[in-house]
């Protein structure tokens, strides 16, 4: 890896020559502009400039994957449309290990050059001062798994469900029962921070409580992730609201917060962070816009997330199993030594979908969340809960799912119910 260089890896489609495109990509991103301008001398834009490293030629298409690029004059009426992979290197003094500036410098206005009917960050290769100002995750997955009280196996986990509307009165017995059944994992839904309804400032004590006294009578302690999303100074707020009544995780949208506000938590936490990506889908769901997995991940990473969320296996969202898998490979694959988080896996999950993961992955570093793959078990959330463990049992014994569910009546139930749907 360079030390003094950023180096970013993008899809480029263009009415024109791929070279051009990119180095146009490389000028509005660091040193050039449209016109040469006083003060813009040879030695400077050596010094300043972004440098097209490499190009690999991919297909062409006939028409455009983003509205508003310019065709050159001399292409005539039929305009042919390259796509390429274009690695660009930028100089580390143009911005220092910054993740704000990182991002205005990698995915700022790039996206809305002319020359390109379709650009995508797809990765990134970031110097070793970008980890000596940003300290990664403050548990990651060891760190997790000791505080979740669970080893060699996932955790795994549920959301609170229904995500909008439950009053106090009526979250606690729900804990009660989710803490009981055995769960390792609970979070907030996304859409849950602090109502009105029900605010944060009583949802902690009363979830927390029903939390401690299963743990006083069973010796387990479920981990809750209280979703403590908000400007910055309720974050730190929430923070410390949780860790005063004994949790251990607190939760974050990270795209509506911003890196910045989530390493300025970081910097002040001593609670396991939980990372939410929604909205992701607005940067990535288009292939030839925004930003893969793979580059995203790895700032959320640096900003100091223990846990992300990668999608679901034949979920409800757009990704493909493949991508989901990919993308719980990318969190596990190490950087700067050990920034590797937990992988979260949601999405219209069950206790059949542990067959899938663990096939693609081979991995029981995750958390893997149900929602109503455990509430809405037919026997019970209890019975929920033993499903989902059943279901990981199968897979790492490598037994099929209806084989072991000849013996596990929860594990039987769960795929009478929810087997076909996924099928």
């Amino acid at each position: 890896m360079n030390q003094d260089r950023v180096v970013a890896t993008y899809l480029l489609e263009t009415p024109h020559p791929l070279e051009h495109a990119a180095a146009v990509l490389a000028g509005e991103q660091s040193s050039g502009t449209f016109v040469a301008v006083p003060g813009e001398t040879l030695q400077l834009k050596e010094r300043f400039g972004a440098r097209v490293e490499s190009i690999k030629p991919l297909e062409s298409v006939a028409a455009p994957s983003l509205p508003g690029s310019k065709a050159p004059k001399s292409a005539g009426a039929r305009t042919e449309y390259r796509r390429g992979e274009a690695v660009i290197s930028f100089p580390l003094h143009n911005f220092g290990p910054s993740i704000p500036s990182l991002l205005a410098t990698v995915a700022g206005n790039l996206y809305e050059l002319q020359e390109l009917s379709g650009v995508r960050l797809l990765d990134l290769e970031l110097p070793r001062a970008f980890a000596t100002r940003y300290p990664g995750p403050g548990f990651g997955i060891e760190g997790t798994r000791k505080l979740a009280q669970v080893a060699g196996r996932p955790l795994i986990g549920t959301i609170i469900k229904p995500s909008i509307g439950l009053s106090i009165e009526q979250l606690r017995p729900l804990v009660r029962e989710l803490a009981q059944a055995g769960l390792d994992f609970i979070k907030d839904d996304e859409l849950n921070a602090d109502p009105p309804y029900a605010p944060l400032a009583e949802r902690v004590p009363a979830a927390m409580d029903e939390i401690q006294r299963v743990a006083d009578s069973t010796g387990k302690k479920t981990m809750y992730a209280f979703n403590i999303s908000g400007d910055i100074e309720h974050m730190l707020r929430g923070h410390d609201l949780v860790k005063k009544h004994g949790g251990t995780c607190v939760m974050v949208n990270i795209n509506n917060v911003g890196f910045a506000a989530l390493t300025y938590l970081r910097q002040r936490c001593e609670l396991s962070i939980h990372g939410h990506r929604n909205n992701f889908g607005a940067m990535a769901r288009h292939p030839l816009l925004g930003m893969s997995f793979t580059a995203y991940q790895k700032l959320c990473r640096l900003a100091g997330v223990d846990h992300l969320h990668v999608g679901g296996m034949s979920g409800k969202f757009y990704e493909s199993n493949e991508e989901v898998a990919r993308s719980i490979l990318d969190c596990l694959r190490p950087m700067y030594g050990d920034y590797r988080v937990m992988p979260v896996i949601s999405s219209a999950q069950w206790a059949g979908s542990a067959m899938e993961i663990y096939a693609a992955t081979k991995s029981v570093d995750v958390v893997h969340l149900a929602g109503g793959g455990i509430i809405a078990h037919a026997d019970g959330t209890a019975a929920g809960v033993r499903s989902m463990q059943q279901g990981w049992e199968a897979a790492l014994a490598g037994v099929p799912l209806d084989d072991f569910a000849a013996s596990h009546p929860e594990l039987r139930a769960a795929i009478d119910k929810f087997g076909k749907r996924s099928s």
